[in-house]
């Protein structure tokens, strides 16, 4: 089963933001990939400027290589029809992890 764990706000920095999220969502990320009922983790964060998105992907890569072989994903949307497709996309495709997706409604 696909889990998903959305994020609020973040700061507008980028280091900021990437330290912000490591240390008040990694654990519960982490719980979550502990879970056995969990195959898949789509994180969702609130968009952002082009700038963040280096530490996104990292994150990305680095915890779906730290889960594998579960997968792992993080999706930068709005609520809305796209979120909502991509989350659709991911939940039911089984090769995809690691990927940083930007959603554009």
């Amino acid at each position: 089963m696909q889990c998903e764990i959305a994020v609020g706000t973040l700061p507008d920095a980028p280091l900021d933001a990437a330290t912000a999220f490591m240390a008040l969502h990694l654990a519960a990320v982490r719980a979550v990939l502990a879970d056995p009922a969990t195959s898949a983790l789509a994180i969702v964060l609130p968009p952002a400027a082009y700038d963040h998105r280096d530490w996104r992907l990292a994150l990305a890569r680095d915890l779906a290589r730290e889960a594998a072989p579960l997968r792992v994903n993080v999706v930068a949307a709005l609520p809305g029809a796209a979120r909502t497709a991509t989350l659709r996309f991911l939940a039911n495709a089984p090769g995809v992890t690691g990927q940083y997706l930007v959603c554009h409604d």
